[in-house]
């Protein structure tokens, strides 16, 4: 009877998976873009990630996104929207239009009335289309003279900032109190109290090629997601980035270089889409053979052998130093031994192959394995 009249609904629990907070880091850089008009502008590049962020809202109730643009000088959210609503706005206006699923009317937030239209999903396309404009808007000459790569260390940092943001507004703890966020968590751990599970991952839709000039701030986001356990998802539409194969092999996320990046939209809906409870049931892809190769800390470059400072353990392709310190650091560095004797690659003892019947190859040939006396009946 209990189940009938639904009295232990008390006890009840939501067994559907787990809200998903998706961040997507957009590559906005306007010469990279330039060399792929042809194929894929970025208006239509564009459009193809709001229908896959579409998808993403419409695969759970509590799903969430965040864009990121990660531009040649700044890098900034295009959603949620920078300056968030008045606390006046989020009520009600002086006009009387109420709020409705967390946004005011179309005529406070220039959102146009599309019948047709899911209003969330409507509310999304328009933020990240305004603030996209006013970043091309804000864009000046000045600006992309001066660097030809994009800032993606930084837009890593914001989007690991806004899922930890995320994860604790996720928590049992409530906002309207005025109680620390930190202390108040803890405290509820040690209660054991309940917490809503999220699962949070980053996409990085990149286009540039050269991005050595950002290793340290790169490798720290990218430690900073493997000890959050934040998959980093890779969608390399042009160039190839040794560093971004390292991030997403080391974070457990999809690495994937499309041959045809006019075929955007089917690359996000079939590899992307998935988060990262879904993916334990699906065989995803995977960038196979890894570079390891770290990049140097004073051209930038990828080497093969280098000098690594005894102190903050940078990276150096060259031991001549300027008065033989650390670039980084500033420690004196004693390059005698470096100079003297430069190290050298040992080669490898070859191992003696053998052959089937169990014999090494410098033995005489035995009797073949294998051909076993014919049985007749």
């Amino acid at each position: 009877m209990n189940a009938i009249d639904a009295t232990d609904r008390h006890i009840q629990k939501d067994e559907g998976p787990p809200p998903s907070l998706l961040a997507i880091v957009l590559d906005t850089n306007p010469h990279a873009w330039a060399h792929l008009s042809s194929t894929l502008p970025l208006s239509t590049a564009l459009a193809n990630i709001l229908i896959f962020i579409n998808a993403h809202l419409a695969s759970g109730n509590g799903n969430e996104v965040a864009v990121i643009a990660s531009h040649s000088h700044k890098a900034c959210f295009l959603y949620p929207p920078p300056t968030p609503p008045t606390p006046q706005a989020r009520h009600g206006t002086p006009n009387g239009d109420i709020e409705m699923n967390g946004v005011a009317d179309t005529k406070l937030n220039g959102i146009p009335d599309n019948p047709n239209k899911y209003r969330p999903f409507a509310t999304v396309e328009t933020a990240i289309l305004n603030n996209f404009a006013k970043l091309l808007d804000s864009t000046k000459v000045e600006h992309l003279s001066a660097t030809p790569t994009t800032l993606i260390g930084g837009a890593l940092s914001l989007a690991l900032s806004y899922i930890a943001k995320s994860t604790l507004l996720h928590s049992p703890v409530d906002p309207s109190t005025h109680e620390d966020p930190l202390r108040a968590l803890a405290d509820s751990e040690s209660t054991h109290a309940q917490r809503v599970p999220l699962t949070s991952r980053i996409l990085i839709v990149s286009v540039s090629g050269d991005l050595a000039n950002q290793y340290i701030p790169v490798m720290n986001s990218i430690f900073a997601a493997q000890r959050k356990r934040i998959p980093i998802d890779i969608l390399k539409l042009a160039g190839d980035t040794v560093l971004l194969q390292q991030a997403s092999d080391a974070t457990g996320g999809v690495y994937m270089k499309p041959e045809r990046p006019e075929g955007l939209l089917q690359y996000l809906m079939m590899a992307f889409l998935p988060d990262a409870t879904a993916r334990r049931s699906f065989v995803m892809p995977s960038a196979g053979g890894v570079d390891f190769r770290a990049a140097c800390f004073c051209h930038r470059k990828v080497v093969d052998i280098g000098y690594v400072c005894s102190v903050c353990l940078s990276i150096f392709c060259t031991p001549s130093l300027p008065n033989n310190l650390c670039l980084t650091c500033g420690s004196y560095l004693s390059l005698r031994s470096a100079t003297t004797n430069p190290p050298a690659l040992i080669p490898r003892k070859k191992k003696k192959r053998r052959r089937a019947g169990g014999t090494d190859s410098a033995t005489p040939a035995g009797t073949p394995a294998g051909s076993g006396t014919p049985m007749h009946a």
